[in-house]
């Protein structure tokens, strides 16, 4: 028996060099194509993400400019129902009693003064941070001035729980702005960051704190107060899903809202607000969530 390989008889073709050179130069010009493909589609994505993204940019000023107007506007109707203010409210109620200054010019101050604490912290103010302080005391006072002040209950308990809502409404604005938090829940995250405790106690102290010394100067605690911390988290969460703008890059950033304890996705520098917002969870109020990873923030 011959071990020695049968060679191929004469009726079987042999492919030409030629055609073995076809088929490679196809086969190269495929993976060709195929990388310059997926490198398209990589930069296009991004590239195609920026002009997107300048499109939704009116939207996006839209819902932090109205959303902080409607904040600024919900805290003047909760001050004229004098049922109870959340904590940053008495603590400016408080001021403005003590002073000559107006309750919108004190919450005014008091954002500039814990604008300046994001300094040792680190923090870095967004469009959103440095309109939040402006905005919500202008309109604050402005809607004082053209709100008389009620004297039945009767008027007053439906101000005060359309205040809150309105509340929740301005904070689902401005917070799926997505164009930085507010002073105040900058200082809550940046403390957070230096100290290590949690979100959850370092905004409970600090509410705490202001709620006291606001009570001390004498702003105004009641029913209000409790009635804006149970409900205000909730509420913002409920919004937020409801003005969610689709196709914003989310970022990790753990920017607490005014009033309780939970978290919802922003973005650090484009992102949330601040006056003190909460989101659903506990806490006392407070501005612009106890999950640690993200969070809503408050105007």
């Amino acid at each position: 028996m011959s071990i020695l390989p049968s060679r191929p008889s004469r009726g079987t073709s042999r492919p030409s060099r030629a055609g073995d050179a076809g088929d490679s130069s196809e086969a190269g010009e495929t993976t060709e194509a195929a990388q310059a493909s997926a490198s398209a589609s990589a930069s296009g994505g991004a590239g195609a993400d920026g002009p997107r993204r300048g499109r939704r940019l009116p939207r996006r000023l839209v819902h932090l400019y109205v959303g902080l107007a409607l904040y600024g506007a919900s805290m003047a109707m909760q001050v004229r129902a004098t049922l109870g203010l959340d904590p940053w409210d008495t603590f400016h109620q408080g001021v403005a009693e003590r002073t000559s200054l107006s309750f919108g010019t004190v919450t005014i101050l008091v954002g500039v003064v814990v604008l300046l604490l994001w300094i040792p912290l680190r923090q870095r103010p967004g469009l959103g941070t440095v309109s939040n302080v402006l905005v919500i005391g202008l309109v604050a006072d402005g809607t004082l001035w053209l709100m008389p002040q009620p004297d039945a209950l009767a008027v007053r308990i439906p101000l005060l729980l359309a205040s809150i809502v309105l509340n929740g409404v301005a904070t689902g604005l401005y917070i799926s702005a997505r164009f930085g938090p507010g002073p105040r829940d900058g200082l809550t995250t940046g403390l957070h960051r230096r100290s290590g405790r949690s979100i959850r106690l370092v905004r409970t102290g600090i509410e705490l704190t202001v709620l006291a010394t606001g009570f001390l100067l004498g702003g105004s605690i009641g029913v209000g107060t409790v009635l804006y911390a149970v409900a205000i988290g909730p509420l913002s969460q409920f919004f937020l899903r409801i003005f969610d703008i689709p196709g914003l890059p989310e970022r990790g950033s753990t920017v607490v809202a005014r009033g309780t304890g939970t978290t919802a996705p922003q973005g650090p520098a484009e992102g949330a607000a601040d006056t003190g917002t909460p989101t659903a969870g506990a806490g006392s109020g407070g501005n612009d969530p106890d999950s640690e990873g993200s969070a809503v923030d408050r105007i």
